[in-house]
């Protein structure tokens, strides 16, 4: 493993699943040229059993199974030597209960030498467990997917793009949504017209100034609509 480049290390009881998504387009070309790495190890080999048990029925009932916290210590202590378990290299653990995943934490992420993600399934993984090795819980949304691999490809990408030479045009990056507060403003090309809807003339006028402006009053516009909870973040500083 490259340990010059930011690494995603995934816990997983599908390792087939990697890197998917993350192996093709921008993130698949910057994993082949070895601007960042991933390491990727299946959870099922800890267990002690000849079964290789990696889950039990939930303590007090109820339905579903969780995961062994003594399966998932012995799979995470062992991928965290040489401080892969540190302020440098969080671990973390995909759950609709955690920290909404943002811009800031993004941006927090990819300022680490790597991360540490434990893609959990069933009804999740013993408490003990997130106690016990100082887990972070992130969540994508208010919504509950079969397993963490998804969302662990999403912040992998997330972090991935915002590292230099991943993206050809560094000011794509300034530009695009909530990297100053707002929704991203609406895009346009050619035909100039098609279906009977033509290019706003303003983006067609070739005056940058009055083009800036129309476009921080769509992100503004389109902030206040629909996200108003960023609209009152953004305008609060102002007042």
């Amino acid at each position: 493993m490259t340990e010059s480049v930011w690494t995603a290390q995934v816990l997983t009881l599908h390792p087939e699943m990697f890197p998917g998504p993350l192996g093709v387009s921008l993130a698949g070309k910057a994993l082949d040229k070895g601007l960042w790495a991933m390491n990727v190890t299946q959870i099922r080999d800890y267990a002690t059993d000849k079964h290789r048990n990696v889950d039990d029925t939930p303590s007090g009932g109820g339905p579903g199974m969780v995961m062994r916290a003594d399966v998932l210590a012995a799979a995470i202590d062992d991928v965290s030597c040489d401080g892969k378990n540190s302020d440098e290299w969080p671990l973390v653990y995909l759950s609709p209960r955690g920290k909404r995943l943002d811009r800031d934490l993004i941006r927090e992420f990819a300022g680490k030498k790597g991360i540490t993600l434990l893609c959990g399934r069933f009804e999740g993984v013993d408490e003990r467990v997130l106690e016990a090795r100082n887990i972070q819980e992130v969540s994508l949304g208010d919504f509950v997917l079969s397993g963490g691999e998804l969302a662990a490809m999403a912040l992998v990408d997330a972090v991935v793009r915002t590292i230099p030479g991943v993206i050809g045009d560094a000011d794509t990056l300034t530009e695009e949504s909530f990297e100053v507060g707002l929704l991203e403003y609406p895009h346009y090309t050619r035909p100039k017209v098609w279906e009977g809807r033509e290019i706003p003339e303003v983006l067609q006028s070739g005056h940058h100034g009055k083009i800036k402006e129309w476009r921080t009053g769509q992100s503004e516009k389109l902030t206040k609509t629909r996200r108003p909870d960023l609209w009152e973040k953004y305008i609060r500083p102002q007042k």
